[in-house]
């Protein structure tokens, strides 16, 4: 049986469900899809908790997303209860000598000190010395670090995140589908038509937030710019978790010059016992179907070995549990948010390239906005197809 509706938005996680509640705000007629049944763990939108900074070292350009993605979380913890947000501080690390890179960024703690700055965002400048003294869950610090410390950070937890903008979304009327995988859209005069297992969706428009399985569904350009890479997360058991008490930050420690020295992670969640940790590579590419979701015993001990030990306090090496998750990675690993150059009735919300879940709430804002025909909140320019050629 076809459907018609103003608009179809493809993929529920991150973008896809901050995308379907602001429509459904909006009073649009909307229908959300999905190939599982999100919150769920086969995307980028899973593994407990994420973490969200507003001084955001990517780009002064991000800023407004994640600056409206925080109000827009504490104003769905006040219309359902749950906790989305906690702001326990987030802690940016780098030598205090020589070069450093972040997702491809030279000097990220300068660029966050200045987007700080830029956007009036409160935050302290740390050296190593100043660092071990306040947060003692850091060991073997040089002492003459450079640290961008912002109280406003923390982290979120992203399946409740999802599931609250998806029970708010239907609530106000939207149609949620799930189970449902989309085979091809086309465009013609009459909208958007959408081919899927359950029958045809008619839309005048479409948003296409569908991460790992973007270039499958779209072709080109996207199968050019779009590459899926797996990534691992860690949680190790805490001996001790004396080291880390109501103030221990969230934090990104880049211990050395490349993108791949580096590791993140998180206080422990209470009565938890293990600390999060987890790095990213971007060497291998795999598929959003052919992804290996197993995480090998070897896998978790080398992480330990090479970069958690030495590092964090009171972690040992046994391993709560681990899992694996994918990144949608652009060239220049940024976002794409553009109409689809061959249908410019579809809007693409991908990919975000690792560091998108802080920015998801404010994006969705913006895309509602911009699929509204009116002014949108956030410039969407920089976020275009143009700058790739």
């Amino acid at each position: 049986m076809t459907r018609r509706v103003d608009v179809a938005v493809l993929g529920l996680g991150a973008m896809g469900s901050a995308v379907l509640y602001q429509l459904a705000k909006s009073g649009a007629a909307v229908v959300g899809i999905d190939r599982f049944a999100p919150p769920h763990a086969f995307g980028s939108s899973h593994g407990e908790t994420r973490i969200t900074r507003q001084a955001v070292g990517e780009g002064r350009d991000y800023v407004p997303f994640v600056t409206a993605s925080h109000r827009i979380w504490r104003a769905l913890e006040a219309e359902t209860g749950e906790t989305l947000l906690n702001a326990c501080g987030a802690l940016v690390m780098a030598p205090g000598h020589g070069t450093s890179s972040h997702h491809g960024k030279p000097d990220f703690v300068g660029r966050s000190i200045s987007a700080a700055q830029g956007a009036g965002i409160a935050h302290e400048v740390l050296d190593g010395a100043e660092v071990a003294r306040r947060f003692p869950q850091f060991l073997n610090l040089a002492g003459d670090e450079k640290a961008y410390y912002e109280p406003g950070g923390g982290y979120v937890f992203p399946e409740r995140c999802l599931a609250a903008q998806l029970g708010c979304a239907a609530a106000l009327g939207a149609e949620i589908r799930t189970g449902c995988t989309v085979r091809a859209l086309s465009q013609d005069g009459a909208g958007i038509r959408i081919e899927t297992g359950d029958g045809a969706i008619l839309a005048d428009r479409a948003v296409v937030a569908a991460g790992a399985w973007t270039a499958p569904l779209l072709g080109r350009p996207f199968d050019r710019l779009l590459t899926v890479r797996r990534q691992l997360l860690h949680w190790y058991a805490l001996a001790d978790d004396s080291a880390y008490g109501p103030q221990a930050p969230v934090f990104i420690w880049m211990y050395g010059t490349t993108d791949t020295e580096y590791l993140y992670g998180f206080p422990p969640l209470p009565g938890e016992g293990a600390i999060k940790v987890a790095t990213e590579q971007y060497s291998t590419a795999t598929t959003a179907d052919g992804v290996d979701r197993r995480v090998d015993p070897s896998e978790s001990a080398e992480m330990y070995r090479l970069r958690v030990a030495d590092r964090l306090a009171g972690t040992t090496p046994e391993v709560v549990r681990a899992a694996a998750c994918v990144y949608t990675v652009t060239p220049d690993r940024g976002f794409i948010i553009d109409r689809h150059p061959g249908m410019d009735r579809v809007l693409v919300v991908s990919a975000c390239s690792g560091h998108g879940f802080k920015h998801s709430a404010g994006i969705g804002e913006a895309v509602a906005a911009e699929l509204a025909g009116g002014p949108g909140r956030v410039d969407l320019a920089p976020f275009t197809l143009t700058r790739f050629g």
